[in-house]
């Protein structure tokens, strides 16, 4: 049961739009541990270090302190697109509350006995295991992936089809629900308001954080709406009011480009993305194979086979396969 109780941290946006994200509560505990599988063992904050604490005091829970920095490392664990929202009292009152409430449910837990169940130990050195393997990971494979400027020149030379495009253009856009906003941008716009400090105030999709940047794109990837303002523009331009299925956009062309061949540094960034998967997964057969080669080791082939899968519950059928999840 414990799994299917869900937390709804609700973060306001524009005029009543909201965006809820939900965490359940076991989630939630392994979070505030996971700087230390002995900090589930202290009440609150008094496991947390003194680098943790610094800063202002946001709030105090039964003598336990909330700080600037937690709150700002808090922020750190969101996904892009929900950090504008706390940049609003309202979505910084919200956020605190929810430290608040978190704090409050692992000092309850704490009297309650429930971090020094045998069940939550297995889980939290399983944690352990797993942020040991992570970091080690990281240091070996992450470090030592490296991708030469002389291997990129060599793979795009060898793939200069691949960096082929059309007319392309650089735009940015403010997105927002109702004709009446982006009515009241377009005069902030008028009054010599800053694009992209709009964009990151008022936008409700994903490039918001990133000033409405929308980067690079050629005719076919947009709306067809969206695209024919957006192809019409003048560098500098910015548009009227566009209405999508998705809203009411405002357009500014920030750059074009003719077609022809994408040059080396301009994809040399992307290219290194790219190829790092690959070499990072060369790294990794390596380090298996010198780890194995430098330890003693005796699979017992015989009992693996004769090894008894757990038998499905009642009512649930076996999957006929692994779902396939695509990059």
């Amino acid at each position: 049961m414990l799994a299917s109780i869900g937390l709804e941290l609700t973060y306001p946006r524009l005029k009543g739009a909201t965006v809820h994200l939900k965490k359940t509560l076991s989630l939630l505990a392994l979070a505030l541990c996971v700087t230390g599988a002995s900090g589930c063992g202290k009440q609150g904050g008094e496991a947390k270090s003194e680098s943790q604490k610094g800063g202002a005091v946001l709030a105090e829970v039964n003598g336990t302190t909330i700080t600037e920095n937690e709150f700002n490392k808090e922020l750190e664990t969101l996904p892009p697109y929900l950090k504008p929202m706390t940049e609003t009292p309202e979505g910084k009152k919200e956020m605190l509350d929810t430290m608040v409430v978190r704090e409050l449910i692992l000092q309850q837990a704490s009297k309650d006995g429930v971090d020094k169940s045998p069940q939550v130990a297995a889980k939290l050195e399983d944690l352990k295991k797993r942020v040991i393997v992570e970091a080690f990971l990281k240091k070996k494979v992450e470090e030592s992936a490296n991708i030469s400027d002389a291997d990129l020149q060599a793979y795009y030379k060898k793939n200069l089809d691949k960096f082929k495009t059309g007319d392309q253009i650089h735009a940015s856009h403010i997105l927002v629900k109702t004709e009446g906003e982006a009515q009241a941008i377009q005069k902030e716009l008028k009054n010599g308001a800053d694009f992209a400090t709009l964009a990151k105030k008022h936008s409700i999709d994903g490039a918001a954080a990133k000033g409405g940047d929308l980067g690079w794109f050629g005719k076919g990837s947009m709306l067809p709406d969206f695209e024919k303002v957006a192809f019409s523009l003048k560098e500098g331009e910015t548009s009227g009011i566009v209405q999508t299925k998705f809203g009411y956009h405002i357009i500014k062309l920030t750059g074009k480009r003719s077609a022809g061949v994408r040059s080396f540094e301009e994809v040399k960034d992307q290219l290194k993305q790219a190829l790092l998967p690959e070499k990072q997964q060369e790294v990794f057969k390596k380090l298996k194979e010198d780890l194995k080669k430098g330890a003693k080791l005796n699979v017992h082939e015989d009992a693996l086979k004769n090894l008894k899968g757990k038998a499905p519950e009642e009512g649930k059928a076996e999957p006929a396969a692994l779902p396939v999840t695509k990059p």
